[in-house]
């Protein structure tokens, strides 16, 4: 039997089918596996790049790492509103008061007859004028556009305010200030909201004595019986009076007099000659110099801002203001120890560097009845007149701090035994002293020439930064971002009354 030699395995393809033409699938997955399959030179050259991407991602992420390690902190709600509101508003440039345990104060609320029910009768609380405007608006009085036409952004903040309504302000503030306490045994100051001032103006010329001071004993019947007086006999109590001090200054023997004096002469009040208002701190707008449980507080002027803006705006304003005039004055005659008055009246009508605004007859009373008159005349001067007038203070005095005009006092008790609570201790920082005895005051213009423009510079600048302390802020206005007058008088009353019973 012949045998065949076995034929050799066929492939799928043959010899002439492996490198048809037609056939592109079959040479790209061949080209694929030859150069990412096997281990050809192309194929190990990417293995390489692709490890050394990796290796040194690795060793920058590292290297990051070790340099800048993760904190661990994290941020609550609260922090990222702050941290917003941080950048988004800037800061108050101005001091900030606070309030601690030995700053916490209780406001007594009064029968009303005390405070607010003397308001209700606004247009007999004066002899001289319908005081219903002048009450309204917590004190501040009507609302005033001091602005030029088109400039209407500090309307909201200048009133045409009364100079006696400090203690309505004072109040009005108290109940919306952040220290006060709900809870008098936490209380640290007593606060007794009596408008006197007012219950002065309505019984000016009250003849009957014992009906002048009805009202007067009444309350302070009704504070001797309020448990918290006991605790410290009232040294720890306080009140705001938005007269001067001589509407409540006479004396006890004349108390139980039935008629003492003509219905045409003005009689005092006895309030502050009582043992218990003697054991309570007094903060009026003029004080007695050598009381010293009185304290003086500023007159009101016109300027209430709500927040720090403006009143850095308006600081910012008085600072770039021109002032032609040399000096000033803003008022009218007197006679007896006011008189110097119409010596200041000759002087400035004979010089060309004096602006007078003289507040004389129908048409001067008008014009020194409206801010924006009174506040051309001082925002244009260097230096503001102040003479004493029925008394020795004046309100006048802070509208020229007000209109940065430096201010020229003729009485040491114009403001220097006064406000030792607001003022700087050297006067010669802030103001110009001319006794009126002197010969120097017969010369006004001569004295003031005398003065560097170095000086009166620096002078206006310590005027400008004291406005803040010197003005009464709005009373529906919280957290404005500096301390005003009341803010000044509280830290200084704590600090006081601190002293006494310690």
């Amino acid at each position: 039997m012949s045998s065949r030699k076995q034929a050799p395995p066929s492939f799928p393809w043959t010899e002439g089918e492996k490198y048809s033409s037609n056939n592109n699938n079959s040479k790209f997955k061949e080209i694929f596996y030859y150069f990412f399959t096997l281990n050809t030179i192309p194929y190990v050259l990417v293995r390489c790049c692709a490890l050394l991407f990796l290796f040194l991602s690795a060793s920058w992420l590292l290297l990051l790492l070790l340099c800048f390690p993760p904190t661990t902190t994290t941020t609550s709600s609260n922090d990222v509103v702050r941290e917003q509101a941080q950048v988004a508003e800037p800061q108050s440039p101005f001091k900030i008061p606070t309030c601690d345990k030995n700053m916490s104060v209780y406001v007594y609320t009064l029968p009303p007859q005390f405070n607010l029910g003397l308001l209700s009768q606004c247009n007999n609380l004066s002899i001289k004028a319908n005081m219903c405007p002048a009450v309204a608006n917590s004190g501040l009085g009507q609302p005033l556009n001091y602005s030029r036409r088109g400039h209407s952004a500090v309307t909201s903040s200048w009133y045409t305010t009364h100079q006696y309504t400090a203690e309505i302000i004072f109040h009005a503030r108290l109940q919306n200030h952040p220290c006060r306490t709900q809870d008098p045994a936490r209380a640290s100051l007593f606060y007794v909201p009596f408008y006197g001032g007012f219950d002065a103006l309505s019984k000016y010329r009250e003849a009957n004595l014992t009906a002048r001071d009805e009202l007067t004993f009444s309350l302070v019947d009704y504070i001797q019986a309020q448990p918290w007086w006991q605790r410290n006999h009232g040294k720890d109590h306080f009140m705001a009076l938005g007269t001067v001090v001589w509407d409540f200054m006479r004396t006890m023997s004349n108390a139980s007099s039935s008629c003492s004096s003509s219905s045409k002469v003005r009689t005092p009040g006895t309030l502050l000659k009582l043992p218990a208002a003697v054991n309570m701190s007094v903060l009026i707008i003029e004080r007695h110099p050598w009381q010293p449980n009185q304290h003086g507080i500023p007159y009101p002027s016109y300027f209430h801002p709500s927040t720090w803006r403006e009143m850095a705006a308006w600081q910012r304003k008085m600072r770039l203001m021109e002032r032609p005039h040399l000096f000033s004055f803003v008022g009218a005659r007197r006679k007896n120890k006011a008189a110097i008055r119409n010596e200041f009246i000759r002087q400035c009508g004979e010089s060309t560097r004096c602006k007078l605004l003289n507040c004389e007859g129908p048409d001067g009373v008008r014009r020194c009845l409206q801010p924006r008159e009174i506040m051309r005349v001082m925002t244009r001067s260097q230096f503001c007149l102040q003479a004493p007038g029925d008394t020795p203070t004046r309100r006048s005095t802070f509208d020229s701090v007000l209109a940065g005009c430096v201010p020229v006092f003729f009485s040491r008790h114009t403001a220097y035994s006064q406000y030792a609570w607001y003022l700087p201790g050297d006067a010669s920082r802030y103001s110009v002293y001319i006794d009126e005895k002197s010969s120097a005051s017969r010369g006004i213009e001569e004295e003031l020439l005398k003065i560097s423009s170095e000086k009166v510079k620096m002078m206006r600048e310590e005027i400008i930064d004291l406005m803040p302390s010197l003005t009464y802020a709005h009373p529906n206005a919280t957290d404005f971002g500096f301390g005003d007058a009341v803010d000044v008088a509280l830290a200084s009353l704590a600090k006081h009354i601190g002293e006494l019973i310690n």
